[in-house]
């Protein structure tokens, strides 16, 4: 079987900065696999409340995670630079599919990739609700 190559960030059209930590290394001296899914989360809720969409203490609508997916492709630790480079793969009536990529420094080509789906609900009664059409728009600016 032949693995798809690692993205490279061309293929994003946002990019958000993130810092390692040296709590990110693990006794092998790279980042612990479970970091990755932290850069996602962290990612893709910086740029939602950076676009005005998330307020994640008092608004009425937030995101839960229903599945997420990661592949590594080459080791990154502390104190590499991360950028983040996002696009939205699908718009749903409630949901939204992510496609995260990590790049380390100045790297062209990603150490890890991934997948993250949110399905936005009430934050009260925790149901499915509509994405309005602020959110379709500035998420669709992040379409492939």
């Amino acid at each position: 079987m032949t693995r798809t190559p690692p993205p490279l960030r061309a293929a994003f059209k946002a990019f958000l900065p993130l810092q390692t930590r040296w709590a990110d290394n693990d006794l092998y001296g790279h980042m612990n696999n479970v970091v990755h899914y932290q850069l996602f989360d962290t990612a893709i809720n910086q740029w939602l409340i950076e676009a005005g969409l998330l307020d994640p203490l008092n608004g009425g609508t937030i995101g839960l995670v229903v599945e997420t997916g990661c592949r590594y492709h080459a080791e990154a630790m502390f104190p590499d630079r991360i950028a983040a480079g996002l696009a939205v793969e699908r718009i749903g009536g409630s949901s939204v599919t992510y496609a995260i990529a990590l790049f380390r420094n100045d790297e062209d080509t990603a150490f890890a990739d991934g997948r993250f789906v949110h399905v936005y609900v009430d934050r009260a009664t925790r149901r499915p609700r509509s994405l309005p059409e602020d959110w379709r728009r500035k998420l669709g600016e992040l379409s492939r």
